[in-house]
């Protein structure tokens, strides 16, 4: 049994080398962004990317898709969506006489939900069922989506025009949450030599199947975490709760995503048990997003209660 673990993690490693390897020739100079994105697509989960326009966000997620030979979806959010033009729907054929299923765009292993947050909420909650549960049910029946199923979404600083805020069950759907940000001048300079001399997605092909992403995931699920360690993860969970600046803390959905990211990260890493470190690394990517803050003026930020919640909770040794 060990050895079968042991033999599942350097599989499970093997196939985040190879798409890491593969986005890195596209997505320069965010080595920590891509390998976010793989750990939660490993660990069967999504991503929210929330950062202004034309850093990278699009490509990051054609990348992927194109390095695991899955089709690619991408719906642009506006204020005039419809949740039928996400989720699909039923028209009348006139020659079939019968009503005929057209799937949306949700219906496709890799989706890119751009600028999500200029849509109304009403529509964005197209996604919870989808997201949550890797189904979609309209009309009173439910259909299964592919499976891998994984969601990038972008979404612009709230400041901008048009935009409306993700409500907190949207954002309790997100494994982690990061930004890209402007990359460093020599990366920069790369990014637009490529771009120059060729088109370096183009040239990107498949370099994992999606039975192997599948399997991967299976795989990380088996990863050993000790009673501790989830103690750990849960205690980190309990002190936003608790503190004075919080309004709304993590809940428990936050814990369990924690933890399967921290599978994720330990199996990349040719370990088939979670340590505290994992779970400390990835908790300021894990956490942040479901925490609501008392009184914005006071100057604090989610980011910063995750980070002096990490100071104040000791992790096992």
């Amino acid at each position: 049994m060990q050895r079968d673990r042991v033999e599942s993690i350097v599989e499970v490693r093997d196939t985040f080398g190879r798409l890491r390897d593969s986005v890195l020739r596209v997505v320069v100079g965010k080595d920590d962004v891509v390998d976010l994105c793989l750990i939660s697509l490993l660990a069967g989960g999504h991503v929210l990317l929330t950062d202004i326009p034309g850093v990278g966000k699009t490509t990051l997620a054609r990348t992927i898709s194109s390095s695991i030979s899955a089709e690619f979806s991408r719906i642009q959010f506006t204020p005039d969506l419809l949740p039928s033009d996400i989720t699909g729907t039923s028209i009348y054929d006139p020659r079939e006489t019968r009503f005929q299923w057209l799937p949306g765009p949700v219906f496709a292993p890799v989706l890119l939900a751009d600028e999500i947050n200029r849509a109304t909420p009403r529509t964005q909650s197209a996604l919870l069922e989808a997201m949550a549960e890797g189904q979609v049910t309209v009309e009173g029946e439910t259909r299964p989506l592919p499976e891998p199923f994984f969601v990038v979404a972008t979404q612009n600083p709230h400041q901008f025009h048009g935009t409306y805020p993700l409500p907190e069950g949207q954002l309790d759907r997100f494994m982690v949450a990061t930004s890209m940000g402007y990359p460093s001048r020599n990366a920069e300079l790369g990014i637009v030599r490529a771009q120059v001399e060729r088109r370096p997605l183009e040239e990107v092909g498949p370099v994992v199947s999606v039975r192997e992403v599948a399997l991967a995931r299976e795989m990380v699920r088996r990863v050993q975490v000790h009673e501790e360690v989830l103690g750990y993860a849960v205690a980190l969970a309990e002190a936003t709760r608790e503190h004075p600046a919080v309004g709304l803390g993590v809940s428990p959905r936050g814990s369990i995503a924690l933890i399967r990211a921290s599978q994720a990260r330990a199996a990349t890493r040719g370990r088939d048990f979670v340590g505290p470190e994992d779970v400390k690394e990835l908790a300021l990517h894990a956490l942040p997003h479901r925490i609501s803050v008392r009184g914005a003026s006071s100057g604090a930020t989610a980011e910063a209660v995750v980070r002096e919640v990490l100071r104040s909770v000791s992790p096992p040794s």
